[in-house]
């Protein structure tokens, strides 16, 4: 009979078994692509569109494009309902947060 995730996970040592259930935590927080991100805050491209201030179709481009400026990044997310939190590691100096990525001057809005 086949064993199940269950079985297999509670004949493991326990400290196994953390790091297991760690790594698997640390996976779900990771998600794919704007769209994932705008599925995880429960919203329309619609919603996002009126948030950002352009129509539909623009959200959907958005969504495919493999290369964004930040602050079309940033405008998304905060669309989305969070933060845009821009964390760099370097070897030998740890890990940093990068502030001010992906503003927007008042003057150049473009998408």
């Amino acid at each position: 009979m086949a064993q199940t995730h269950e079985d297999m996970m509670a004949k493991l040592p326990p400290e196994r078994r953390a790091r297991i259930e760690a790594r698997a935590a640390e996976q779900l927080r990771e998600i794919e692509g704007l769209k994932a991100l705008r599925l995880l805050a429960r919203r329309s491209q619609e919603q996002i569109a009126q948030s950002l201030g352009v129509k539909q179709p623009s959200v959907l481009k958005m969504e495919r494009q493999a290369d964004l400026y930040l602050s079309t990044l940033r405008r998304f997310v905060e669309a989305a309902g969070g933060t845009l939190e821009l964390r760099v590691e370097l070897p030998g100096t740890g890990v940093f947060t990068l502030t001010g990525m992906g503003e927007i001057d008042a003057a150049n809005t473009m998408i």
